[in-house]
């Protein structure tokens, strides 16, 4: 994909430990900005979205899927999945949910670490999406926080709904709830949530003691989908060596959208998507509702082909990514 600094011939490299912004092209799109600290790279447009299209180490691949070809033909007009990360309207409904976000948006830049993204109120929703991206002067960690504001002249319900689109070719990673034995707990854990179209016959699927898998298979066009109450506040993709985290948070007693699922993870043919909700909550007109993701990349790494193997890997990595 092209990547090019706008009125320049090379891409400056910040030194580690610092935070650089600046304009470029990128996705055949003219007006985005790259965050860097020399060891990783945030991209997002404002040509479109908002949208946050590119997450990776400096110098190689995007772990978030490109998708320009797609589209969706609604009453609203085409919606195009675009790839990268977006921000949705729980409950998901049609043709609400896919409001066109094709056009310019408006952004402000937040000291040298951080960019928000607001996107003009949605003329058939009512609904204004913001993202706001922050780049860590160290390491991989990015902040994505999402607000949702009710600019209609009614009260609405709806809970922020942050979907990622990941490169295909890989696998969600989802933890199980901790073991208690039957005498030692006897109500249930958590919600694990289908569509109709699940199907847990589907290779793609392995649901084991410690983890839930989804992989990708270009070969395989029906859609795949779970939803589940994530209590560990982790989902991750793991895609070649290079193993994305995402963490977020789960409110006790809150009323989750899709039966209670606070993290939900669906793949298609080309590319998987890791999605986290926050609560549904009841908007006055005027009023918003936030919804806040961590995001952290690790390189070389070898999880083995095992679900032992795999919690001996990822486990040292999930608490790194934990708030001190």
């Amino acid at each position: 994909m092209f990547l090019a600094l706008l009125g320049s011939s090379t891409l400056l490299k910040p030194a580690h430990g610092e935070v650089k912004m600046e304009k470029v092209a990128y996705f055949n799109q003219p007006n985005c900005y790259r965050l860097s600290n020399g060891t990783v790279e945030v991209i997002v447009t404002t040509d479109i979205g908002p949208r946050l299209i590119r997450y990776g180490f400096v110098g190689d691949d995007n772990i978030l899927a490109e998708l320009p070809q797609l589209k969706v033909s609604t009453e609203l007009g085409e919606w195009r999945p675009w790839g990268g990360h977006r921000l949705w309207a729980a409950p998901e409904a049609m043709p609400r949910s896919y409001s066109p976000d094709n056009t310019p948006i408006e952004f402000k830049v937040e000291g040298k670490d951080t960019i928000r993204l607001i996107q003009p109120v949605e003329p058939k929703t009512g609904i204004q999406k913001e993202i706001t991206v922050t780049l860590a002067e160290k390491g991989t960690l990015v902040t994505v926080h999402h607000k949702l504001t009710n600019r209609t002249l009614w009260a609405i319900d709806v809970a922020p709904w942050a979907l990622t689109i990941m490169k295909g070719g890989g696998t969600t990673i989802l933890p199980q709830e901790p073991y208690r034995s039957h005498d030692d707990y006897l109500l249930p854990a958590r919600p694990l949530v289908f569509w109709h179209y699940t199907d847990l016959s589907d290779p793609r699927w392995t649901i084991g003691k410690k983890f839930i898998r989804l992989k990708t298979d270009a070969a395989r066009k029906e859609p795949q989908k779970i939803g589940i109450a994530n209590k560990q506040g982790w989902s991750a993709y793991m895609l070649n060596q290079t193993l994305f985290v995402k963490r977020f948070s789960y409110q006790e007693g809150a009323p989750y959208p899709d039966y209670g699922s606070n993290n939900e993870t669906y793949t298609s043919e080309l590319f998987m998507e890791i999605e986290t909700l926050a609560p549904m909550r009841h908007l006055e007109p005027g009023h918003s509702a936030e919804h806040l993701e961590r995001w952290s990349l690790f390189k070389n790494v070898d999880i083995g082909a095992t679900e032992v193997s795999l919690e001996q890997v990822l486990s040292p990595l999930i608490k790194q990514t934990a708030q001190p």
